[in-house]
């Protein structure tokens, strides 16, 4: 079993092997079965389900083990902390599979606010928002919900190998009135969005290559970090706002988190920086809930040996 239902339902994993169109449409198929199986249960017994689907996933393919266990040496975060990852996995599965059901009469139910004033002050200043997002408990929900409890937003994504499981994420993304920017074409939308002082949501935690990235600290070590989207909060005056939903285990919910504003130098260097500073004491806060199975620090800087 490979890691098709994490691939399509929270973004996980992105195969690059060569596709053909059964290989599309089995992937397509058994997703569309997890889910529906994740969405008839009780909420309760959806979690026990979804903890054997990931545990299948976590001894079906090792090298995403092994590849945890690695960061853990990287960072020096505790292990037992690192493989709390699949337990969020879990629990990010349920939430895909249900956002279906997920409207303004019961989100409440699954999320509530924490720091929304620094989005409404952000609002009154006029410039539109940048919301500097990553891989930290249920990224999906985040942006799903913010839609509902406040106001839809523009969210930029890297879409799926498989055009079916990319119809399906995308349609569930947009489904509580969000808009859906591919990277490529994103970059005029991103900017009329924050010229009419709207929302946009990027994802800016995962590693990226020589040619389009910067180096800057992360956990102690040199991460390759694209510099866009500091040059875009830069060029717009848009408030930059560290967002993610983390779950809340005593109240069996999850929260979305809007942090301090990152002050913005115009220096990209700087203020990427920044941003991932802002982004890593998340991290610490909540270890277990982070997605340790990437290769966060694969490139490095010439010369540098790999470090997986």
């Amino acid at each position: 079993m490979t890691a098709i239902w994490c691939s399509a339902a929270v973004g996980l994993i992105n195969p690059v092997a060569v596709r053909s169109p059964a290989r599309n449409r089995f992937e397509y198929l058994l997703m569309r079965l997890v889910l529906f199986t994740l969405s008839i249960r009780p909420r309760a017994l959806s979690l026990l389900l979804a903890t054997v689907y990931v545990t299948i996933l976590r001894l079906a393919v090792p090298k995403l083990r092994r590849v945890a266990t690695r960061n853990a040496e990287i960072t020096g975060v505790r292990l037992t902390e690192i493989n709390g990852v699949w337990s969020s996995i879990a629990r990010h599965l349920v939430v895909f599979a249900r956002m279906p059901r997920i409207d303004k009469s019961n989100v409440h139910e699954w999320i509530r606010y924490e720091g929304f004033e620094h989005f409404t002050r952000a609002k009154q200043a006029g410039n539109g928002v940048l919301f500097a997002t990553l891989h930290l408990g249920a990224w999906e929900l985040s942006a799903f919900s913010h839609a509902l409890m406040a106001e839809p937003m523009h969210i930029v994504v890297r879409p799926l190998d498989n055009p079916l499981l990319d119809e399906l994420v995308t349609a569930r993304r947009a489904a509580s009135g969000n808009t859906v920017l591919g990277k490529k074409e994103a970059t005029r939308a991103i900017f009329q969005a924050l010229k009419e002082n709207k929302a946009v949501g990027i994802l800016v935690d995962q590693n990226v290559g020589l040619d389009e990235g910067l180096f800057v600290n992360f956990f102690g070590r040199k991460a390759c970090v694209s510099p866009t989207f500091s040059k875009l909060a830069a060029r717009t005056g848009a408030v930059v706002i560290p967002g993610y939903a983390i779950w809340s285990p005593s109240e069996g919910k999850f929260v979305l988190r809007f942090d301090e504003p990152v002050s913005i130098t115009g220096n990209v260097l700087i203020d990427t920086q920044r941003v991932q500073a802002a982004l890593e004491r998340a991290i610490r806060a909540y270890p277990e809930q982070w997605l340790w199975i990437h290769r966060r620090w694969k490139t490095r800087p010439p010369g540098e040996e790999p470090l997986y």
